[in-house]
């Protein structure tokens, strides 16, 4: 997550140009800031935190995208909602990339040998048993 952001910090006033559309803000988010973000999500696993996260960064960055929108009634700017980002924009689903990316990686991991760690890890149960005291601290 921190290598997304340092990603989205180095290309926000692009993201906030008047000079790009926004078809080409959003292009430059899932070619370039995304692939950071969800680098190696194969492997997470993604608590309620880590999702909530997930979403609050990519409201952030779909907020710079957009802009403030002027309200009609009072006249006034105002930040978007975050139901608002589904009608202007269908984006692609973060998280339905990560379980996509992960039945790929189950896929991969079934067609190798049992020789193999990866495989050892993932199908493999643990043998023996665990000591009953408290585990040291390292």
């Amino acid at each position: 997550m921190k290598s997304g952001n340092a990603c989205y910090h180095s290309v926000r006033y692009l993201l906030s140009s008047t000079l790009l559309s926004i078809n080409l803000k959003i292009k430059k988010y899932r070619n370039i800031i995304l692939p950071f973000v969800l680098y190696w999500c194969e492997t997470w696993l993604l608590t309620l935190g880590e999702e909530c996260m997930l979403r609050v960064f990519e409201n952030r960055v779909l907020r710079r995208i957009f802009g403030p929108k002027k309200d009609e009634v009072t006249g006034e700017w105002r930040k978007l909602y975050n139901e608002e980002f589904n009608d202007l924009h269908s984006s692609l689903n973060t998280f339905r990339v990560i379980k996509s990316r992960r039945m790929r990686w189950v896929g991969h991991v079934a067609g190798l040998r049992e020789r193999r760690g990866v495989y050892k890890v993932s199908v493999g149960k643990p043998e023996g048993k665990r000591p009953l005291e408290r585990p040291r601290r390292r």
